[in-house]
Formats: C-alpha cells, structure tokens, sequence
C-alpha cells in the first residue's frame, strides 16, 4: 500500500486560491477530505477545476460558520466523520503545508508517495499509548546537523495522526495543538514527534485566510480584565513585516492559562510566543502492544531516491 491506511483531513477557511496543502497531496496521490464552512463552498469548488485536485478531494460542508472559536471546532467535526466511516485514526493537517520531506542521510529530502504516512501509521501501531503523534516542521531541522528519527512526549503540531478514542479533544480558541498535547501527556500517555518525516509548514501569519485574517491580524493584545483579545477594525498596519508583532499574545495568554504549571508568555524573534516545558513528560514511557515483535533491518517501504526529479 503507498497511501496511508487512516483517512486524511484538512480544516480549511478563506484559502479557496491557495490550496497549499491539498495541492501537495494531491500531487503525491493522497486521497483526503477537506472541511469547509458553508460560506466557503463555491469558492473551493472551482478550485478543485482551477487546480485539478478535484481526483482526490472531497469536500465536507460543515453545518456551522464564523463562529469565532477557532480552527478546533472543525477538527472535532472531522474527528467525529472518521468515526462515522469505521476508522481506528485519522489525519488532520493545516492548510498551509506545501510539501513533505524525508530527513535522509543529512538530507531533506521531498517525498512524492503517500507511503510516508502508511510508515508513520505503522510505527504508530506498535503502541498502546500513543494517541497524538505528527512530523517535525522542516525549518526546525539543520542540514547539517544529527537528530534522532522521532521524539517523543512534545507538542504536535499542524500534522497529526490521532486515534480516535482518545479521550481528548479540541479546545481553545488558539493553540489548540498545544492543548491537546499537553492534555495527553498529563495522563501519562506519549506522544512522538517524527524527524524522519518532515511537513514544509508556510510560517505563521504569512498566508492569507484561516487563522491570520481572523485572529493574528486583526488582534492587537489581550484584556486580562475580560479574557479576550482586543480586536480591531481591519487588518493591523504590519509595517513591512510578515506578522502583526502583536497579533499572538493572546493566543499565547490562553495556553498559559490552562496549563499555567508549564506554561507561560514570553518575547522573542520580534512578537509575542508561549513556552511550555515539557521535562516533566520526559517520564513518560512508550508501551508497546502485548505480541509485537519488532524486525531487524531497514524496511524502505519501496521508496526509491530519484534525482533531478520532474513530477
């Protein structure tokens, strides 16, 4: 099988002339869904033709639109369909990945296959106590230096493989990846971060649509008094940077305040971010599955190394 076994999700808004995400796997062959709010449904629907993605796309209409709540609500809308159709777990991704790597020898490498996520699914499957896993963003990886294949007990982002009777779900308006990670690691269970495998994420606030226009633009601080974010009209003057400087504090500020034991808001690289320690997880430990017996040797999964590649 060169496709992943688990069904693929995408939560989309406003990005129906982007379609970074969906147009990557659909160059490499990976069938998957994408949900949409009802706003939003003529728009992506030509550019399925505009694209021609419309082989491996199908679009869900979610029944719910412009609620202000974030990107979660529709994760746990795709969660609850992968239920419906029988599926053990199930993919969800951001819309802003535009390729996928194979960290190989130093090298990252782009893959043209969904098998990576079968290999993914498969080393996933050795454990009982995994319900959160995902890939490294490739900009957090050197070239140049040397890294483990995955990590294990961190934060997950943008690109994940959940199982779906994790007793967690989705919540928080913002950083609602973070969220979820913490929630399953304060039950003890891991969760593992792949290096292997690499998502190309645009960097935040640099896109148009999604999460930018409707919060890290157009949001300038936070009312501790009200716990909300102050809002103002229009998008904020970004004064020739990528980013609203101030755009991100209060989704900083929410994760602080529900795992304020590990979390906290601090400056850095021009805006606002959450830091969160996670050495308290680092007494975690991975479980396997009562009868699994693990190989000796390098399975490739078939993947060949093809150079000056023209797909």
């Amino acid at each position: 099988m060169t496709n992943p076994t688990n069904p693929v999700y995408i939560v989309s808004k406003g990005r129906a002339d982007s379609m970074i995400t969906s147009r990557s796997l659909s160059r490499m062959k990976v069938p998957h869904y994408i949900v949409i709010e009802p706003q939003d449904e003529e728009p992506y629907e030509k550019a399925l033709d505009e694209f021609k993605i419309r082989d491996y796309v199908t679009l869900i209409v979610a029944p719910f639109s412009n609620h202000g709540d974030g990107p979660g609500r529709a994760r746990n809308y795709a969660w609850d369909h992968a239920i419906s159709i029988g599926a053990e777990k199930h993919w969800v991704m951001d819309d802003n990945i535009s390729d996928f790597y194979r960290l190989h020898q130093n090298q990252r490498i782009r893959v043209e296959s969904g098998v990576m996520f079968k290999i993914c699914e498969d080393f996933i499957d050795r454990f009982e106590n995994v319900p959160v896993s995902g890939l490294q963003y490739r900009f957090f990886i050197a070239p140049n230096q040397k890294y483990p294949p995955y990590v294990k007990n961190t934060r997950i982002y943008s690109c994940l493989l959940i199982e779906n009777t994790c007793k967690h779900r989705w919540r928080g308006r913002y950083n609602e990846d973070t969220i979820l990670s913490l929630d399953v690691l304060k039950d003890g269970d891991c969760t593992i971060q792949f290096n292997a495998f690499l998502q190309g994420k645009c960097a935040t606030q640099t896109v148009s649509g999604g999460n930018t226009s409707e919060f890290y633009h157009a949001e300038i601080g936070f009312d501790e008094k009200t716990g909300q974010a102050i809002k103002v009209e229009g998008l904020v003057d970004i004064k020739d940077k990528k980013y609203n400087e101030a755009g991100t504090i209060a989704k900083s500020q929410m994760l602080a305040d529900i795992h304020p034991d590990v979390s906290r808001v601090v400056w850095r690289y021009d805006r606002w971010h959450h830091y969160v320690d996670y050495f308290p997880f680092k007494k975690n430990q991975l479980r396997l599955k009562p009868g699994i017996t693990i190989q000796d040797g390098v399975n490739n999964y078939g993947m060949k190394l093809i150079t000056n590649f023209t797909g």
